[in-house]
C-alpha cells in the first residue's frame, strides 16, 4: 500500500511536471518601440498575456505613460526619484522585495503616503518558474504582509515577475492570488551599478524607445535614473505626455466603455 501511494505521487508529479505550464520558461522580451512607435512583445506574448489579464503597454493612441521602478535593494536614490515624482505630480508604481521591506521601510511608507503604488515582487526574488505553486503563494503573501504592517495597504494587486522570467503556470498561480502581472515596454540596461553611462545616456534611451501607452520600468539603484528623471519627465510633458496610475490603465481595461456620472 506504501509502495502504491509513493508511486502515484511519483506518476503524478512526472505527470505535471511534463505539462506545458511546467515545462516552459520565459525571459520576458520585445522589440522596443522607436519614432513614437510602440514596443511589441510578438504574437507568442500578445495571445498569452490577455488570458492571464497581464500587460506590458497602455493604449497606444493615448499619450499616457506609466512609471515602474523595481526596488531590489537601496542604493541611495530613491528619495531624490521620490522627489522628481513629487514636483512632476506623477505617479509611480514601486514594486518591493523582501529586502527591501526590511531595510529600507522609511521609504516605503514614504511612497504609500505620497500616492504611489506598492506592488510585488516576490519576497526572495527566485526564479518562479523553478519553485513550487506553494512557494509562490508564500513569496507574494510574506511582501503583502508586511507591506501592510509598515503602511496598513491592505491590497496588493500588482506583480512585477523577478528577473521577468514567468510562465503560464506563475502567472495562473499569481492571479488565483488576486495579481496581475504587469510587464513592461521600455527598459534599457540600468541596473548594473559599476556600469553607470551618465544621466543623458539614460535620458536618451528613454526618450528614443518612448511610445503612447508606455510601461516605463526603471531600477531605483541606477544613479543616472535618478540625476535624468527630472529631465525625462521635463521633455515628455513638452511632447504632451500624462503620466498615469496602473490603477487607471487596469480600470480602463476592465471597463472600456464605463459610463462616466
Amino acid at each position: 500500500m506504501k509502495k502504491k501511494a509513493i508511486l502515484t505521487v511519483f506518476v503524478c508529479l512526472i505527470c505535471s511536471l511534463g505539462s506545458p505550464a511546467y515545462a516552459e520558461s520565459y525571459n520576458w522580451g520585445f522589440n522596443k518601440g522607436k519614432n513614437g512607435l510602440p514596443a511589441d512583445a510578438g504574437k507568442n506574448f500578445n495571445e498569452m498575456l490577455p488570458e492571464y489579464e497581464a500587460i506590458y503597454k497602455g493604449d497606444t493612441t493615448k499619450k499616457d505613460i506609466y512609471l515602474t521602478f523595481d526596488n531590489g535593494y537601496e542604493n541611495g536614490y530613491t528619495a531624490q526619484i521620490l522627489d522628481v515624482l513629487k514636483k512632476h505630480n506623477a505617479p509611480g508604481a514601486f514594486f518591493v522585495t523582501g529586502h527591501y521591506l526590511k531595510t529600507a521601510p522609511e521609504l516605503v511608507v514614504r511612497m504609500a503616503n505620497e500616492g504611489h503604488i506598492v506592488g510585488n515582487h516576490s519576497w526572495n526574488h527566485p526564479d518562479m518558474t523553478s519553485v513550487t505553486d506553494d512557494v509562490i503563494r508564500t513569496e507574494l503573501i510574506r511582501v503583502k504582509k508586511a507591506t501592510e504592517k509598515l503602511t496598513g495597504q491592505k491590497e496588493m494587486n500588482y506583480l512585477r515577475p523577478p528577473r521577468g522570467v514567468f510562465n503560464e503556470r506563475t502567472m495562473e498561480v499569481a492571479k488565483k492570488e488576486g495579481y496581475y502581472h504587469i510587464f513592461w515596454s521600455l527598459a534599457y540596461k540600468d541596473w548594473i551599478v559599476d556600469q553607470q553611462k551618465g544621466a543623458a545616456f539614460a535620458h536618451d534611451e528613454v526618450l528614443k524607445q518612448i511610445h503612447p501607452g508606455a510601461i516605463l520600468l526603471l531600477h531605483t539603484v541606477s544613479k543616472d535614473n535618478a540625476e535624468a528623471l527630472d529631465s525625462i519627465l521635463t521633455d515628455l510633458e513638452k511632447q504632451g505626455y500624462t503620466f498615469s496610475s496602473l490603477d487607471d490603465l487596469m480600470i480602463e481595461k476592465q471597463l472600456p466603455n464605463r459610463m462616466l456620472y
